[in-house]
């Protein structure tokens, strides 16, 4: 494809190394060619790196296999992942799933991405529901404001709540965003 059609979320092939492209600025200066301004992570070492490519450059996208795997729990080893339709287990280190790891319950389906047989990383869902463990005690007479107090997670991941949610309340969170949605059901 070509470097014009690069878009944030993509993961592409780049001298050798499989890269995530985080932003992407299109720019023409002046009487010049256009270009590509991209910031990219590479997926083998995590560092960041801007990289400039001209409008013409061909880009390889990578393309990653996505299997359902089910989350089974985390001990010092890692965290270990069933295989929905083979059973078969597998377990990942928190370097290869980044972020994803604050989202992680017992028993939660997700994807994993595969490139060339070698795990990359986890797709979660949109919102995955997580209990409170410890916040601040509710505010007598606290209505629905602007006005949001910090949670820890079962999971240790750390959000802004509305004044009514106590310890112990199941909250659903955007996991794109690490952000409250609602109270779960």
């Amino acid at each position: 494809m070509k470097a014009t059609q690069l878009r944030p979320g993509m993961i592409i092939l780049h001298e050798g190394d499989l890269y995530t492209v985080h932003s992407v600025d299109h720019r023409t200066p002046g009487n010049k060619r256009g270009a590509m301004a991209t910031k990219m992570r590479s997926l083998r070492s995590g560092s960041i790196v801007d990289y400039r490519f001209r409008a013409e450059d061909s880009i390889e996208r990578a393309v990653l296999d996505d299997i359902e795997f089910e989350y089974l729990y985390s001990d010092t080893e890692g965290y270990h992942f069933m295989n929905t339709e083979t059973f078969d287990q597998i377990r990942l280190g928190a370097d290869i799933l980044g972020d994803a790891v604050y989202y992680l319950i017992p028993n939660l389906v997700l994807k994993l991405e595969f490139y060339e047989g070698k795990p990359m990383g986890a797709v979660l869902p949109d919102t995955v529901d997580l209990t409170v463990a410890d916040t601040e005690p509710t505010v007598q007479k606290a209505t629905a404001s602007a006005v949001m107090k910090p949670a820890k997670l079962e999971t240790g991941l750390m959000i802004n709540v509305p004044p009514f949610i106590n310890n112990g309340d199941k909250v659903k969170v955007d996991t794109s965003e690490a952000r409250y949605v609602q109270r779960a059901q």
